[in-house]
């Protein structure tokens, strides 16, 4: 049996104070050291701290590390964090599951300034990202960090379809950077963009911006298409909706399809990402407009779509023109009488190809 001694300047630590007073700088509240297991009570463990005396974990840190202290043996070692340099009754006051929940915190900063990349099992999924555990420390990976082989492409960005999109990755593995992290906030976040852009920057070294390459569709949002290089699979550059044609384009798919081979320029290359134009290589049909249509011209056309304004008109050579609300006099007149995709005969009031405007009247 351990005696316990009431008075504390008997106890191991107080005359440890009398005869080292400079050893004892090096105990502290929140500090980790190694502890040998003495014995077990339910209602205390204790702990060999050598020249330190004797660590005790009781009350709520021993109900905290039951499961640790369950496995342990006598004069077994462990990791334990100082809660108390010397409590009332002359002993060391110990935490094992605040010590093992440390170390695991100090092993994360450890990957992280050494910009180490990590494989995660994913164990659940939100509307804003996925969850995973690192060091027995939940860790979040938002949508935003997913690569693009992950990143779920929603069109109309419904929440309920980016959530089910998610959950098919729950159970599968990804390698993953840590980003960012705060022990006293409980905050991880891991980002499995950061592994692929440190690959990816490599692979852009050969590429320049104005270089034509192959690629294939991997994907469409409504916002672009994102478009997988032939040479080198593990790049994916994005052709934003204004760059697929010189005409006005509603929806990325009309213009696309997946899987589709296409040729791009790369007009940037910023920040690992590649962003590139369909456009570019395309002849623009508003440099011989005035070549093609005249004042006053009949011309034949297809409803395209509706704006504030009026309404946008497919012409031929690839060039569109607009007839305005006020021809109709209302957007509800105006809908009336010109239906999507409905094909009718209009009149070129104005051209001006320098600012890609062609003026309708509708032929009466």
């Amino acid at each position: 049996m351990l005696a316990v001694n009431n008075k504390k300047t008997d106890s191991a630590v107080g005359q440890l104070i009398k005869t080292e007073p400079d050893l004892i700088s090096f105990l502290k509240e929140n500090d980790l050291m190694e502890a040998k297991l003495l014995r077990k009570t339910p209602k205390a463990v204790y702990f060999d701290l050598g020249k330190f005396g004797t660590g005790i974990v009781y009350g709520v840190e021993l109900l905290n590390s039951k499961n640790i202290v369950k496995s342990l043996n006598a004069g077994e070692p462990i990791t334990a964090k100082i809660i108390d340099v010397e409590n009332d009754e002359g002993y060391v006051e110990l935490s094992l599951a605040g010590a093992h929940k440390q170390k695991n915190w100090q092993e994360i900063k450890e990957i992280k300034e050494k910009e180490e990349a990590l494989t995660v099992k994913i164990i659940g999924a939100n509307s804003g990202g996925l969850v995973a555990n690192v060091n027995e420390i939940k860790a979040f990976l938002p949508v935003s960090q997913l690569s693009s082989e992950h990143y779920p492409r929603v069109d109309d960005g419904d929440r309920r379809k980016i959530l089910e999109e998610l959950r098919k990755l729950v159970g599968q593995e990804i390698k993953v950077k840590i980003i960012d992290f705060n022990p006293r906030a409980d905050k991880l976040i891991i980002s499995e963009r950061g592994v692929m852009e440190q690959n990816i920057k490599e692979l852009l070294n050969q590429y320049k911006a104005g270089d034509i390459i192959n690629g294939v569709v991997s994907g469409i949002a409504n916002f672009g298409v994102f478009v997988r290089f032939v040479d080198q699979p593990a790049i994916e550059g994005m052709i934003h909706i204004s760059e697929i044609d010189h005409r006005l384009i509603d929806a990325p798919k009309e213009a696309v399809e997946i899987d589709e081979e296409v040729k791009a320029k790369i007009i940037e290359i910023k920040d690992g990402q590649v962003f590139l134009s369909l456009k570019a290589l395309k002849s623009n049909p508003w440099e011989t407009a005035a070549e093609k249509f005249k004042e006053g011209q009949e011309v034949g056309g297809a409803v395209y779509k509706y704006n504030p304004f009026g309404v946008y008109i497919n012409l031929e050579h690839n060039l569109q023109g607009l007839i305005h609300v006020a021809e109709f006099g209302s957007q509800e007149e105006m809908r009336k009488k010109l239906e999507i995709g409905k094909k009718h005969h209009f009149i070129i009031e104005s051209i001006k190809p320098e600012e890609k405007r062609i003026l309708l009247k509708l032929k009466k």
